[in-house]
């Protein structure tokens, strides 16, 4: 599974690298680089790949989606390091972006992250029918937004040192983490041409993925290892972060991600073999060690 990971994440960072070498030089492009390439395990990219083969898509027609998911991601976690915002100084093994590069360059290379997405589906030698890049664009942009990921980091601000229910804290980690796992199996059901039941069906289940992430995320910051993980743990428990670790217990919590685990399985069963890198890789998201 980690060669795997590691192949897929080469192969979107030669992409982004040949995309932004193309385009003017700026002096955007190093931060911009050092928080999207070379680092982290790009699941999200694996997640859009595995999802290809349920449908027998070429890699090729996937890597533009890849690539943007990568630079949304990215985006988001360069701003949620501010001192404003979870004020971490480590991500990935190595110095935040605004501790290497400052903080108004962090900020404006993380919105520079998050346009060049865009611009990265709406090329014109993605060759994807416009009508469907049109679709595409639109659910990234909600998946991203006040809808998606900003919103649901600021329900996260907003909820620590609160006591908040189980529906509260799902709502918030399926906005923070789930809309964008949302967005990569929506998309690949887009560009496969499937109709809006089985789109529908691609977003619910990306979603769940993206709490079941969120879930092993939280258990990783109780008990995992820093030097692993590449940033400080037991970060939550300080900041008073209301996780659904917190409202439950650990013993509860894992139980829950078991089941959900199991009911995203169960739902992909009717894809048969197509469906086995997909399942691997859930597989490997709740037992993730780092």
């Amino acid at each position: 599974m980690i060669k795997k990971l590691v192949k897929n994440a080469k192969k979107i960072d030669d992409f982004l690298i040949n995309f932004l070498n193309k385009q003017n030089n700026s002096l955007l492009v190093k931060p911009m680089k050092y928080g999207v390439i070379s680092g982290g395990k790009k699941i999200r990219s694996t997640i859009i790949l595995d999802a290809g083969k349920l449908y027998n898509l070429k890699e090729k027609k996937l890597l533009n989606l890849c690539a943007a998911v990568e630079c949304i991601h990215s985006y988001s976690l360069i701003h949620d390091d501010l001192p404003c915002m979870d004020n971490d100084n480590m991500r990935r093994g190595k110095l935040s972006t605004h501790k290497k590069f400052g903080e108004a360059s962090a900020v404006l290379a993380g919105s520079s992250l998050l346009t060049l997405a865009f611009e990265i589906i709406s090329d014109k030698s993605y060759l994807l029918n416009s009508k469907i890049k049109s679709e595409i664009i639109n659910v990234l942009a909600r998946c991203s937004g006040h809808t998606g990921i900003a919103g649901g980091q600021e329900l996260d601000l907003k909820y620590e040192n609160k006591k908040k229910s189980l529906n509260q804290i799902i709502n918030m980690q399926k906005k923070k983490t789930g809309k964008l796992f949302n967005f990569c199996l929506f998309s690949v059901g887009a560009v496969a041409n499937k109709n809006q039941k089985e789109k529908k069906f691609l977003s619910e289940v990306g979603e769940e993925i993206g709490l079941l992430f969120q879930l092993a995320d939280d258990f990783l910051d109780k008990k995992g290892s820093k030097k692993l993980i590449g940033k400080p743990t037991k970060k939550d428990s300080k900041k008073g972060k209301s996780t659904l670790l917190s409202l439950m217990g650990e013993k509860k919590a894992y139980l829950f991600a078991k089941n959900l685990k199991k009911k995203i399985l169960l739902k992909l069963k009717k894809h048969g073999k197509n469906g086995l890198d997909l399942t691997n890789t859930i597989e490997f998201i709740l037992e993730r060690k780092f």
